[in-house]
């Protein structure tokens, strides 16, 4: 077994973050939303509505849906997967076979173009969110195996530092393409944005190479398993759930969990969408505002490891959320450019908190040393899935209903709220526990 808290493994876990956060920034929150929305607009009759497979949908509810659906694809699949993963000993295996998925798929949105029908381009879209979903699994699973409980909060913060400023990096280099085409010689106006798609591939599977070579195998479970890894690994998920079950602290941090990632998940899915359609804002505003984004999460990511270790991740996460809360209310009454750039700065610092807090959270929660963590981990994930897919549809839904893509930021923010009540109830049932020495806390 690999010593815990080796520096070339956790920088090794770190570049994963680096390299798949470019899918992230460029494909659902900058470009690609931008893009998108320029492409559909105006069809025939005029209206922000587009044909998919022989259905009429708006095009923001359709590029929400798609979304969606490959979120519960990934839920639906990954019991079975992480099962055999933690059997096999072989969860790398999987991370690569994801990664390759999620970079291909980029690499395919290229030929998405002006006068293409959307079938193939939206197929590549879900399947781009799938390969990244469903990495993200095996690489969060990798956070106990890898660190000791006292440096996870410390680790989960560098992994998504490294990611921000991976993506920062990514980013730029598509800004220079898609603002500045003429050093280039590009004529054709959709052509930069399309050559960004190819560049997300190419660093996204160039840098994933460094894990995929220095992170270590998975430990086999084969003694734990008495049936069919595929029918098994939804038993595993109910094992998992019914330990869950006799920890109480741990129960309670998943329901607050479910709840306040619906608003933080959907909110970074379609923050791009809101600005382009809601606001007119330019791809160029909206990539400049990203970048602002993932620049203040780094610190955001900092503070909240500080704070962690002085007040406990509980109560920090507690005004994390509370800010979030604030924050999703506030953008029912943005009508202008000025007002998202302020929420942007704001919602940076929250999103790199909440989110490093969150996984270094439940790993903390977790028994020392479990062989099954990609099992373990699953279920996190499964449980941020679900999430987000009923975040999606009830953004997509009351769209569709009401017109008005805002009025969906006020079905969110109750989400939040939600949250923010059940991580209170944690925080007092985890200083009671911890007055009485009944259970481990964070």
């Amino acid at each position: 077994m690999e010593a815990k808290n080796n520096k070339k493994t956790i920088w090794a876990w770190s570049m994963f973050d680096w390299a798949n956060q470019s899918y992230n920034l460029v494909i659902t929150s900058t470009i690609f939303p931008a893009y998108f929305v320029e492409v559909t607009k105006f069809n025939a009759h005029g209206k922000d509505t587009v044909t998919f497979f022989g259905r009429t949908f708006v095009n923001t509810v359709l590029s929400n849906y798609i979304l969606g659906l490959s979120y519960l694809i990934v839920a639906a699949i990954l019991p079975i997967l992480t099962s055999i993963a933690d059997y096999k000993g072989n969860k790398k295996t999987y991370l690569q076979l994801f990664t390759w998925l999620g970079s291909l798929a980029c690499f395919g949105l290229f030929f998405f173009k002006p006068g293409v029908g959307l079938e193939i381009p939206m197929i590549c879209f879900g399947l781009a969110s799938i390969g990244y979903c469903g990495g993200f699994v095996f690489y969060n699973s990798y956070l106990p195996q890898i660190a000791t409980p006292d440096q996870q909060d410390a680790v989960s913060a560098k992994g998504f530092i490294y990611g921000y400023v991976g993506s920062i990096v990514v980013q730029v280099l598509c800004f220079v393409v898609v603002l500045a085409p003429q050093l280039f010689g590009i004529t054709d106006e959709w052509l930069p944005a399309r050559i960004s798609f190819i560049m997300v591939f190419v660093w996204w599977i160039g840098f994933s190479i460094i894990p995929f070579r220095l992170l270590p195998k998975g430990r086999p479970n084969v003694g734990s398993h008495r049936y069919n890894v595929l029918t098994g690994g939804f038993k595993e998920l109910a094992k998992v759930y019914g330990k869950v079950k006799s920890m109480p602290l741990l129960k309670r941090f998943l329901a607050s969990f479910f709840f306040y990632s619906v608003g933080v998940q959907t909110i970074l899915l379609v923050a791009g969408n809101f600005a382009a359609k809601e606001l007119h804002m330019s791809e160029e505003a909206l990539i400049s505002i990203v970048l602002i984004i993932q620049v203040v999460a780094v610190p955001g990511a900092m503070l909240a490891s500080a704070s962690s270790k002085k007040y406990g991740n509980v109560r920090t996460l507690v005004w994390l959320i509370a800010v979030w809360s604030v924050v999703c209310f506030c953008a029912y009454l943005i009508t202008n450019s000025v007002q998202f750039y302020v929420a942007a700065v704001i919602i940076g610092v929250a999103m790199g908190g909440v989110q490093s807090l969150s996984r270094s959270t439940y790993s903390k929660y977790l028994p020392e040393n479990i062989p099954d963590t990609a099992s373990f981990f699953s279920f996190y994930d499964v449980t941020e899935k679900i999430s987000i897919v009923v975040g999606l549809f009830c953004f997509g839904l009351v769209e569709s209903l009401t017109s008005e893509m805002r009025n969906s930021t006020l079905a969110l923010d109750g989400f939040f709220v939600l949250g923010l009540i059940m991580m209170i109830v944690l925080l007092i049932a985890e200083n009671r526990s911890v007055k009485y020495g009944e259970a481990k806390s964070a």
